[in-house]
């Protein structure tokens, strides 16, 4: 079976991963939902029942601290987890179903760009979260 992405990150920084890390990396390398520690859990458990929430926090922080996930706050309250990535997106977040879209816009990169400039910076970072709810009709 292939390893996946985390799996990878892990073993090009010599993290040890036991059978339940590896169970966590194959859950968070398979979301496409940015999921919350309690999702993390749900999902890993399904898989291996001596699966602790506890064990999902210790991994969840090791792979924060070792830059192989990154924590996003969505203002819901809840940490929310993406894979590192070295390709910048921004994030759009449905208000009322939580849903997160990772988009790339050259027009926003490049204004915000020009704003910068503008007020006398040069931009080495940045993020942006767009918040709103889908039009009906």
């Amino acid at each position: 079976m292939a390893k996946s992405a985390i799996e990878v990150m892990c073993a090009s920084k010599g993290i040890k991963l036991t059978h339940q890390r590896k169970v966590i990396a194959k859950v968070l390398s398979k979301a496409d939902d940015h999921p919350d520690a309690n999702l993390v859990f749900k999902r890993s458990s399904k898989i291996d029942s001596n699966i602790s929430m506890a064990t999902v926090y210790r991994t969840m922080k090791l792979f924060e601290d070792t830059n192989i996930v990154v924590v996003r706050d969505f203002g819901d309250g809840r940490s929310r987890y993406e894979i590192y990535s070295n390709e910048h997106h921004d994030h759009l977040i449905d208000t009322e179903s939580g849903e997160v879209i990772e988009f790339v816009n050259e027009e926003i990169e490049e204004l915000q760009h020009k704003v910068a400039k503008k007020l006398g910076y040069e931009l080495t970072g940045h993020r942006l979260e767009l918040y709103g709810k889908k039009n009906k009709g």
